[in-house]
């Protein structure tokens, strides 16, 4: 099989298009034909070392699938080859095939595709913990969200509308801000061109927001958190800007608020069975089509490099999937 391959920590034009023995299904694992990749932007980090989560080499980057299960292991009930599956796997999507534990694999809808159903896990995953686990929304609280038409960032559009939150999309740009406002944000600050921190005392009446979301970090972080109302929630979702701020702790002690860290990651494992019910929700929503899982581009498989480097310029408002 075809493979994306990171065989040194390298930049997106350095991984290798190599060829791989095919995957062959263990003990309670099936081996899914990848139709559609994810690709988020802790890919990059990844490849480059400079993630949490640092695979042993060779790995390939892209951490969510979708497609067909090929064949189950021993022990394995509840799948079928033909069965349309997608799935989480953390690393190794950017290939034909993989074998993954069966209990990690979700059925889909035939009237979810590929594409779509590849891009749910990770940005909607996160951002429904992130909401409903760790905010502590009241309806009609405001939810500012930073980074608003990157894929992360828009699903909290599209959840926090949901949940009944009044979302304030901030963003680098008036196009971006108009995209997140069609799925689900009420309000928008372009913090290019406004002040983040006084534009959003401005948009909630000076009271400030009561949950910030942010998966930008560098400068943008500490405005935010100026801007936060009484009893606010920070939430810390991640670190797109590149620099990871140090915030002033006495911006929490003056505001009465919390700064509260969202890890998706670590929460699936020690909660499997929460985050199990989480996403046969979310592929419900999107086959329902109560969630976008919107697809910014496609990619065949060859063209990673181009992919990625899409994500690392920012370009891409909704998800970046690749074609094996």
């Amino acid at each position: 099989m075809k493979a994306i391959l990171c065989r040194q920590y390298c930049g997106p034009d350095e991984l290798d298009y190599a060829e791989l023995p095919d995957p062959v299904a263990g003990p309670g694992e099936a081996v899914i034909a990848i139709k559609a990749a994810a690709l988020n932007f802790f890919d990059i980090l990844m490849i480059q070392g400079k993630y949490q989560i640092k695979p042993p080499f060779p790995f390939s980057p892209g951490a969510e699938v979708a497609g067909v299960i090929e064949s189950v292991g021993e022990g394995v009930t509840d799948l079928k080859p033909g069965d349309r599956v997608a799935a989480s796997c953390g690393h190794n999507g950017a290939r034909e095939k993989i074998a993954l534990p069966a209990a990690s694999i979700v059925k889909i809808p035939d009237n979810l595709d590929y594409d779509r159903a590849a891009g749910i896990f990770i940005i909607y995953g996160t951002a429904l913990h992130a909401l409903e686990d760790r905010a502590s929304p009241k309806p009609g609280e405001t939810l500012a969200v930073l980074g608003a038409a990157g894929g992360t960032g828009l699903a909290a559009c599209e959840l926090g509308k949901l949940m009944g939150l009044k979302v304030i999309a901030c963003a680098s740009s008036d196009e971006k801000l108009e995209f997140a406002k069609q799925h689900g944000a009420e309000l928008g600050l372009n913090y290019a061109k406004e002040d983040l921190k006084e534009g959003l005392k401005k948009l909630t009446g000076g009271k400030g927001v009561d949950i910030i979301f942010d998966p930008v970090g560098g400068s943008y972080a500490e405005a935010a958190l100026r801007s936060i109302a009484w009893e606010g929630r920070f939430l810390v979702i991640g670190f797109a800007a590149g620099d990871i701020p140090k915030m002033p702790l006495n911006l929490a002690l003056l505001k009465g608020c919390d700064i509260r860290g969202v890890f998706w990651g670590a929460w699936t494992r020690i909660n499997p069975e929460k985050n199990r019910a989480n996403l046969d929700k979310l592929v419900k929503w999107a086959a329902e089509g109560k969630i976008s899982s919107h697809v910014d581009r496609t990619f065949p498989l060859a063209q990673t490099a181009d992919a990625l480097k899409v994500l690392a310029g920012r370009q891409a408002m909704g998800k970046v999937i690749l074609h094996p």
